[in-house]
């Protein structure tokens, strides 16, 4: 058997972890491998210095493994993960991180702006939601409106077990799917429930059949 290279390894062992979850090394001082999820990229690219307040810094300077929320004043976004500490002869050598994405705070309803105001909406009742022209299109049962928070912070904020982000530009609520038909290099076309139709895009395609199961 030929030697794997230490990030075909991690590549290989990334796949035993969910698609949900991001897997980041570092060594003391910089990371040295990372693999985002679709649900939460750090943006982490080898070389990046560990920065105080990860996660990685603290189970390094703690020596101890470290699991905790962290806000999105560290990298943009706010996650939850777990940072083993790792040694070698009794030396500090580094770190492993699994990153999950920050699930809903407890709120079960999106306040939409529309010409007149805001409209609380309740997440059972917004069918999708759409990245365009600089904001975040909601359509729900009754109307549409916009908000100001970009769609990737909608994709932590919202409940995972009706929220899937399908498109670079479209987070889909799948009690609203009326049917999923096949289209074109192993991708999808979603038929609403208003008659409206959606596409799962190729890099998203693989992540949303394993998250519906089929």
């Amino acid at each position: 058997m030929k030697d794997l290279s230490i990030v075909a390894l991690l590549d290989v062992i990334g796949e035993l972890f969910s698609d949900e979850i991001s897997i980041a090394v570092s060594d003391t001082e910089k990371y040295i491998y990372y693999r985002s999820s679709k649900r939460v990229d750090l943006k982490i690219s080898p070389g990046d210095p560990v920065k105080e307040g990860t996660l990685a810094y603290k189970a390094m300077k703690s020596k101890q493994n470290v699991s905790e929320f962290i806000d999105r004043e560290v990298f943009g976004v706010p996650y939850h993960g777990m940072a083993v500490p790792f040694q070698h002869n009794g030396e500090l050598e580094g770190c492993v991180l699994a990153i999950h994405p920050a699930f809903t705070d407890g709120k079960s309803v999106i306040t939409i702006k529309t010409q007149d105001g805001w409209v609380p909406i309740p997440f059972s009742d917004v069918i999708y939601l759409e990245a365009k022209d600089r904001k975040t299109h909601i359509v729900t049962k009754s109307f549409s409106g916009t908000h100001t928070s970009s769609l990737q912070d909608f994709e932590y904020r919202l409940p995972r077990d009706l929220f899937i982000r399908c498109h670079r530009s479209f987070i889909v609520n799948v009690h609203h799917i009326k049917e999923i038909y096949p289209d074109t290099h192993s991708t999808f076309v979603l038929a609403m429930n208003n008659e409206e139709k959606i596409s799962v895009s190729q890099s998203y395609s693989s992540y949303f059949r394993k998250l519906l199961g089929f």
